[in-house]
């Protein structure tokens, strides 16, 4: 079993990033046996693919690296590194277009939600965005890809475009791609903004109190949840009393999903109880699990002399595993390489 996933490289990393895919990835590393492998990429080339400050690109790529290093992801377990040091990305999505449709492309729900109207003013890269998705994962043979309801779409494309280069360029007893199979992680909470809790938690929101940052000290999350927007009523007995009470719902859920519990048993806990009591008990369960985040998360950033040597470690074993797929590729395409 080979798992691959990418995920973008945005700094400022808060709650949401956390409980939303990262536990997720160090939960899937940790349940791996010796026979199976996690490659977790950072997709610093898909992020060229609409307008961007390189600065900011370089600085997000590193923090994103040490926020998974922080969060538990163990490169000694997993391979974790960040698409432009290992070239075979780009080289085989090249590759790969000749096998994908435009067609396949124009239907791609992302590309229509974030092309908008203007089409015409979107960069190739976006519109090409699928196919470098699809050669992230052909190229190591990936037997499983963690896909949430947003990605499926993306993973089904993946399998169009192997499924279509075996059958025009290589026998059915010798495939060159292996056709990646979904993995539908557990649900993931869905941490909403402390100040509306009708919007998600976002590092774009120009309020701090929005959110809570991984780098967030035990001060600031306490003042954070304090000051969280809630109403004046107390915590139902059941899951259905938060209904109509959004606010209330996303500190629930937080509380939920850090304790590993379900809303139900949260509830069956401290329903009754009003957000003078509730919210301090939810800070010192942030406190908690936070603190050594953050404590690692900085010293690895002061560190970046090792975070480099955690990617480059990585973007090397990447390559290697790559390289056979890679030829493959060629020699069926009828490429000459020297």
């Amino acid at each position: 079993m080979r798992v691959v996933s990418g995920i973008q490289p945005t700094g400022n990393l808060h709650l949401g990033n956390y409980l939303g895919a990262i536990r997720n990835w160090v939960r899937m590393q940790d349940e791996m046996d010796d026979d199976s492998q996690c490659l977790f990429f950072l997709a610093d080339l898909h992020a060229i693919s609409q307008p961007h400050v390189p600065a900011e690109l370089r600085a997000g790529t590193l923090e994103m690296a040490a926020a998974l290093v922080a969060c538990g992801i163990d490169p000694q377990r997993s391979i974790l590194f960040n698409q432009a040091q290992v070239p075979q990305h780009a080289e085989l999505q090249w590759l790969l277009n000749g096998t994908a449709r435009m067609g396949w492309l124009n239907r791609m729900t992302q590309w229509k939600d974030k092309a908008g109207k203007n089409r015409e003013g979107q960069s190739v890269a976006l519109f090409a965005y699928p196919v470098l998705q699809a050669a992230d994962v052909l190229l190591y043979q990936a037997t499983h890809v963690p896909v949430g309801e947003d990605q499926k779409q993306h993973l089904e494309l993946a399998r169009d475009i192997a499924q279509k280069f075996n059958n025009d360029f290589a026998s059915d007893d010798a495939p060159v791609f292996t056709l990646p199979d979904p993995i539908v992680p557990p649900q993931a909470a869905r941490i909403m903004s402390l100040r509306d809790g009708s919007a998600k938690m976002s590092k774009s929101d120009p309020s701090e109190m929005s959110r809570i940052n991984l780098v967030d000290d035990a001060d600031t999350v306490m003042k954070k949840i304090k000051k969280a927007k809630t109403d004046p009523e107390p915590l139902p007995s059941e899951a259905a009393g938060l209904a109509e009470r959004p606010e209330a719902l996303n500190l629930v859920t937080i509380y939920a999903a850090l304790r590993d519990m379900s809303i139900d048993a949260v509830l069956a806990e401290h329903g009754g109880s009003g957000f003078g009591a509730f919210k301090p008990a939810l800070g010192e369960v942030l406190v908690e699990i936070l603190r050594p985040i953050s404590d690692r998360f900085t010293a690895l950033l002061e560190d970046r002399e090792a975070l480099d040597a955690i990617l480059a470690r990585g973007a090397a074993q990447a390559r290697e595993i790559a390289l056979p797929t890679l030829d493959a590729t060629y020699k069926a395409l009828g490429l000459v390489r020297g």
